[in-house]
């Protein structure tokens, strides 16, 4: 054996499933087709479930140091307040949305992975994977072989590990385009809030990021390859606040890219395991993807821990079957906000009576900030660490 678990893909949930795996002293190797990590944030939100669990990990402090802590998800039509969702009264020790970028997600992420001596061996793309009952064997474009016990899909939407284990990944595409851009505003946006703008042209997203930055997301039915700062600036013209208009001062960095809603059919096919966007993918409503992920990847690295230790195999299966539930449900949530948000003009005003009206419920708001916050996904035995120390108010 090279390891006794190989990861495949060093995004963040790659990275999560080797720190903990790496930290309770299992023998882990991971290699990422990538030349380098991530250099752009296309994923920016930390929910409070997420620090939870990479905090007996060592990461959560570095995170939430980094970041901008908003406490409040608010949903608006234009300058009119829908749904406001305070996140400050939730019980645990992170009642806020963090706001941080995914590329100094990932470089916390590799530089606890570095202190638990462990490396990401990159460029090396996987190009086929076969198993038997003593292990599993990944070839790589090279030729090079890497035998391990187990291992980890954790590459992304064009999976191969989960393509090689031939596991089904149904849902189906959105037929807008997604744009996302980090910019330096001016004008009516507040820096403690993550808002979701609701309007006749579509859903913007518009979010706090350190260094004096907001993210933007928002629908489209075509969008430019690299969305400019005339293209930004009319998205928030047509679908952000009016009385106080939010100008675009400078375009850091912009995308567009084509959201599928999928859920892998299982996560597991004998020796190989999916975690992260291998498993699930969604609209970006509500950020939820990324943190999915790493929530998929410590379930699934504290598992394997344990039967590398002399547990039965059969905890994997519990693993997937608890696992997809939970993606299901995640993957239903952001496919109403985004379904909500995209409204035909003539449902627009039957909308916003309904969601004014249901944001005035305190059980609803609070409902909807345990969904958002990814506390809902708390082990409802309270058996993990991270609840352990939030119930001891450390």
């Amino acid at each position: 054996m090279n390891a006794e678990v190989l990861i495949v893909g060093a995004g963040p949930a790659g990275l999560t499933a080797a720190i903990v795996l790496a930290q309770q002293g299992r023998q882990v190797m991971i290699v990422d087709a990538r030349a380098e990590g991530a250099g752009t944030s296309r994923a920016a939100v930390v929910h409070p479930r997420t620090l939870e669990v990479l905090e007996p990990y060592g990461v959560a402090e570095r995170l939430a140091a980094h970041g901008i802590h908003t406490p409040v998800f608010a949903i608006r039509d234009r300058d009119r307040l829908l749904v406001p969702v305070p996140f400050d009264g939730l019980p645990t020790a992170y009642p806020y949305t963090l706001m941080i970028s995914q590329a100094d997600t990932e470089a916390h992420l590799l530089a606890r992975l570095h202190e638990l001596g462990g490396q990401v061996i990159r460029p090396a793309r996987v190009s086929h994977v076969e198993q038997d009952a003593g292990g599993v064997t990944a070839t790589l474009d090279d030729g090079q072989r890497i035998r391990a016990a187990y291992l980890i899909g954790a590459d992304g939407l064009n999976s191969t590990v989960r393509e090689s284990a031939g596991i089904g990944f149904t849902g189906g595409t959105y037929a807008e385009s997604f744009v996302l851009a980090d910019v330096r505003l001016s004008g009516g946006v507040p820096r403690n809030e993550v808002i979701l703008y609701f309007s006749p042209a579509g859903l913007v997203v518009v979010a706090p990021l350190p260094g004096g930055m907001h993210r933007i997301v928002a629908t489209v039915d075509e969008a430019p390859k690299e969305p400019g700062i005339p293209f930004v600036q009319h998205l928030l013209d047509t679908r952000g606040p009016e009385a106080e208009p939010a100008r675009v001062r400078e375009l850091i960095w912009s995308s567009r890219f084509r959201v599928h809603h999928r859920i892998a059919d299982t996560y597991r096919q004998g020796r190989l395991l999916l975690a992260g966007d291998a498993a699930h993918v969604h609209s970006p409503a509500g950020g939820q993807g990324m943190n999915l992920g790493i929530d998929d990847a410590v379930h699934l690295g504290e598992t394997l821990a344990r039967v590398l230790g002399g547990e039965p195999d059969s905890l994997l299966d519990s693993y997937a079957a608890t696992r997809r539930p939970q993606a299901e449900q995640v993957v239903a949530l952001a496919g109403r906000l985004t379904r909500l948000a995209t409204a035909a003009a003539g449902r627009r005003v039957l909308r916003n009576l309904l969601l004014a009206l249901a944001g005035r419920v305190p059980a609803v708001r609070t409902r909807l900030a345990w969904q958002l916050s990814g506390l809902s996904r708390r082990d409802p035995a309270g058996s993990g660490a991270a609840e352990r120390k939030v119930a001891a108010g450390r």
